[in-house]
This record gives structure tokens, sequence and C-alpha cells, in this order.
């Protein structure tokens, strides 16, 4: 359920950092668990339990293996616990873990929000790329699939997400005044310039991500041909605390160039 090639560029990163980590594909798995599910809550569910299962199976296969460590950080908390109000959403890396798995859990972000993680990565030396990365559910793409999950569901999803990522990283915009200050307040790298800074679109929002409504279908023309497919959203948010939002103006220009991009280039989208 993660974006296009992210499994291998995320393997990649574990080894530049001098990391040892065995990467395991259990998407079949997860496909067969999801087969039909539309809820969203449910889904979320399924993958947290299949997270924990595919976990255990995998530390029993190592020797000495007696700690489970996860990225928790405190929204996490906030949304999946009733501490201070009603349950949002639920995440599978909040609740704690099964008495089978006879593991100790280390979260040692779990009281730190997002800005403040990235202050602690760029403290430790870790690569600005992996520091600036946008959130992205603990579900993945199952959760940003309007209906039942599918393979192809999934790939069409992660080649018009892969469009659309791109193309935020890709154009670059400049920013003054309280824009300008609200983006190095959240710990972009830029240099101010004349009171300007420049900066990529994907370093300006807080987060993006497309949406495959699967569960509509509409009518276009590619070519001379009729075709009957599924409409994407594309979906931006600003933000700071990523306890609050507010959405992203994006560029007419740019949602003109990625929008023409994923239609011509996806097969399955209109």
């Amino acid at each position: 359920m993660l974006r296009k090639n992210e499994f291998r560029d995320v393997m990649e990163d574990y080894k530049c950092l001098g990391l040892n980590v065995i990467g395991v594909d259990a998407s079949e798995k997860f496909f067969a668990d999801l087969a039909g599910v539309t809820d969203p809550e449910k889904k979320r569910k399924i993958i947290g339990r299949d997270f924990v299962e595919v976990f255990n199976a995998e530390a029993k296969k190592q020797t000495g293996a007696k700690w489970l460590a996860q990225g928790t950080i405190y929204p996490d908390r906030i949304e999946s616990l009733n501490i201070t109000g009603k349950v949002i959403k639920s995440h599978h890396n909040v609740g704690g873990l099964p008495k089978e798995m006879n593991l100790q859990l280390c979260e040692p972000l779990k009281w730190l929000f997002k800005d403040e993680v990235r202050r602690v990565g760029r403290s430790m030396g870790m690569p600005e790329h992996l520091i600036t990365r946008h959130p992205f559910p603990g579900p993945g793409l199952a959760v940003r699939i309007l209906g039942d999950i599918t393979p192809e569901k999934v790939r069409i999803l992660q080649d018009a997400d892969d469009i659309y990522i791109r193309g935020l990283r890709e154009y670059k915009v400049k920013l003054s005044g309280e824009e300008a200050r609200r983006v190095l307040a959240a710990g972009v790298p830029a240099d101010m310039q004349n009171g300007e800074i420049e900066v990529s679109l994907y370093d300006q929002i807080w987060q993006a991500g497309t949406v495959l409504l699967s569960t509509v279908r509409s009518v276009g023309v590619m070519g001379d041909e009729r075709t009957y497919e599924h409409p994407v959203a594309l979906r931006a948010v600003t933000s700071t605390d990523a306890m609050t939002a507010d959405w992203a103006h994006l560029p007419y220009d740019f949602m003109a160039k990625v929008s023409n991009e994923i239609i011509n280039k996806v097969k399955g989208v209109n």
C-alpha cells in the first residue's frame, strides 16, 4: 500500500544510514484480508492487525529480538486515544502490543510534534530529503482509495500520485512576508534574499496526496474513443503542528500541467 517505488527507496535510505534492515513484502496478505472491505476505519483495523502479525512472524525468525521500535508521534496518540476528546481515527502504532509478541515497545518520539521531530533529525545529521518528507498515513494508500482495494486500483493511484508528488518537487515558488516566515518556521531550509525565499511547492505545503474515487466513474475522450474511468482528487494542505490544517492554494498553471499529465499517462483515470 506504499507509494510508487517507496519500498525500494526506503530500503536504500536505510542502507545509506548504515542500518541493516530486513524488508518484507506482505502485499498478498494485505490484499487478501482487505478484499471487499470499503469502510476506511475497518481498513485501518485490518492493516494494523496484519502489521502486528507480519512483524511478529519475522521477529521470531531473528535470534535475540527484544524490541519493537515505532515512529509514533504525539498527534498519532491524540487522534487514536480518548485522552483529550473523541477518537478521530485509529493508528496501527498506537495502543500497545499484543501479549503474544513478547517484545518491549520503544517509541522515542511519542511526545513530540512533527516539527519537533524534524529538528531532532537535523540535530542528528539525517539527510534533508528524509526530514522534509510529507506525513503519510500508516495504512498507506488503502485509505486513499474510496471503495474496496484491488492491486489494479493501487497501481492506478501509485502512478497518479507519483506524477503529482514529482510535480510538486519540481515546481518552484518565491515567498515573502508571513508565508515565508511560516515555511521557515516549519524547518524548511531556504536562504532569504531581498526579503524572499525560493522553495518547491512540495516544501511549501505540509501534506499532499492523491485520492482515487473508485466508487465513481466519469465519461471522457482519449483520442477518438470514449472512456469511462475513475476520477482522482489531488489534495494539499498547509500546517505546522499536524493537528490543524488549511487547504493549500496551488497555482493554476501547476494544476493544469499535472492534471493533463495524469490523464494522458495513467490508464484508468479520467
